[in-house]
């Protein structure tokens, strides 16, 4: 194997993917360092991640690792998206930029408390927060930063909610401004739950049955009563 091809073949496909370093890292939860090697042709990565890294950069393992047949685009995730239920009116009451000051404090304590758990931040839009978990006990990992961020925000308005399934993974938008994103039935169910959630129930942390972990004893059953969500929803007790 050639390690600089295959350096350079994962630095093509991580920029492709709009993706940094570290951001790469914290998906297969290794060091930044250990990808800049990669990338360098310093090394190669080891065998139990060659899979789930070419999940994440979108391409098939042999092309990987030969340069040859591009395929797979999606893999396993446990999806977090956050609002505020009274950002609208606090937004009319307040000038723009205390808004804006407000918002980016929450945002920079959300980012911090995923970023301490080795999720992904992906996007900022209004009062939401999309970041994803992926690689082993990402649903417990996910979970703590959920519960991390209730405590760190402290904000009786914000709203976590959390959806585990496949996410596709890809750059969004046009090619001078595109951006990473990620798509598919587990990412919508994230944000359904979230706009049900704002008004069902005061719980500061709603998932579905597939983000709950098994020690999840501190949560109760939710049944839902919208089109697009689970028969049954967890909130906390």
């Amino acid at each position: 194997m050639n390690l600089s091809e295959l350096g350079s073949r994962i630095r093509t496909c991580r920029e492709k993917c709009r993706l940094t370093q570290a951001q790469l890292a914290n998906t297969l939860l290794i060091s930044p360092q250990a990808v800049s090697k990669w990338e360098r042709g310093d090394n190669a990565p080891d065998i139990a991640l060659i899979v789930p890294l070419a999940r994440v950069l979108g391409v098939d393992v042999q092309w990987l690792l030969s340069g040859e047949e591009a395929g797979r685009d999606t893999f396993e995730a446990t999806v977090m998206c956050t609002s505020l239920r009274s950002f609208a009116q606090r937004s009319a009451l307040s000038a723009p930029r205390d808004v804006a000051l407000f918002i980016n404090g929450v945002f920079h304590t959300l980012t911090e408390s995923v970023l301490r758990h080795q999720g992904v931040p992906v996007k900022y839009v209004g009062d939401g927060f999309l970041s994803y978990f992926a690689g082993e006990h990402q649903t417990e990992r996910a979970l703590a930063a959920a519960r991390d961020a209730v405590k760190a925000v402290a904000d009786p308005d914000l709203l976590i909610t959390l959806s585990a399934g496949p996410v596709y993974l890809g750059t969004i938008g046009h090619h001078e401004y595109a951006r990473p994103d990620i798509m598919g039935e587990t990412v919508n169910t994230a944000f359904l739950l979230n706009h049900w959630a704002t008004a069902a129930c005061d719980s500061p942390i709603v998932l579905t049955s597939s983000a709950c972990p098994a020690s999840g004893a501190d949560f109760k059953v939710i049944k839902p009563a919208t089109a697009g969500l689970p028969a049954e929803v967890y909130g906390l007790n």
